[in-house]
């Protein structure tokens, strides 16, 4: 696979704080080198879509970041207001809580619910693997399944760990039949590093280093 076809995976990622500038460069880069997207915190997602307008380059960004402790409600509410604010794409994650008490089926109903606000946006499922065993995982990429939503994605990139590749794997094989797609991100830095999770299943790649990538 050639780092073109690696480009056009590549939601290119800024999740710290950052100001309108480092925003602008962010989405200039993402067009200058066909990244699939630009991921966001809510309160940048109206510069990115203006910067972005014209593009092929979607406008991704994050709700319940970085723990998903957030209500279902207040997720929701957040959902629609960065679909309003110009979002093409979002990324939710489940509640860390209610994963660890194993409680899948409010994983669903929440995810559900948040896939209703979406519409057609695509919305992508963060389980933050680091935090699971592999019981666990199953169990969440089951409930993501079940409740409708386009992908699910390995980490924040906050947690303890980031993507690897046993967890990519995995998640490909429960919900790649079912028509769902993965996400692979946290510590991808690198071309081999972003070619080994396409190999073992992704279909996406979120990552702050996207032009480190390419250009490796």
């Amino acid at each position: 696979m050639t780092k073109q076809e690696i480009a056009k995976m590549i939601d290119h990622t800024l999740l710290k704080p950052a100001t309108t500038v480092q925003i602008a460069t962010l989405c200039a880069e993402a067009k200058q080198f066909g990244f699939a997207s630009v991921c966001v915190n809510p309160c940048h997602v109206k510069t990115a879509a203006k910067e972005l307008e014209g593009s092929e380059v979607k406008v991704c960004t994050v709700i319940g970041f970085p723990l998903g402790e957030n209500t279902t409600k207040v997720k929701v509410f957040e959902t629609k207001d960065a679909i309003k604010n110009g979002a093409t794409e979002i990324d939710m994650v489940i509640n860390q809580s209610l994963a660890k008490a194993n409680a899948w089926k409010k994983i669903e109903k929440e995810v559900a619910a948040v896939k209703k606000a979406c519409g057609n946006i695509l919305l992508k499922v963060i389980l933050e693997t680091c935090n699971l065993s592999q019981k666990q995982l199953i169990a969440a990429c089951n409930a993501c399944v079940a409740a409708g939503a386009e992908y699910v994605k390995t980490s924040t990139g906050f947690g303890a760990g980031g993507a690897t590749v046993e967890a990519v794997s995995l998640m490909a094989d429960i919900v790649h039949p079912h028509g769902l797609k993965v996400k692979a991100s946290g510590g991808i830095h690198n071309y081999e590093e972003a070619l080994a999770m396409v190999k073992n299943g992704a279909d996406r790649i979120g990552a702050s280093c996207g032009v480190s990538i390419v250009n490796d």
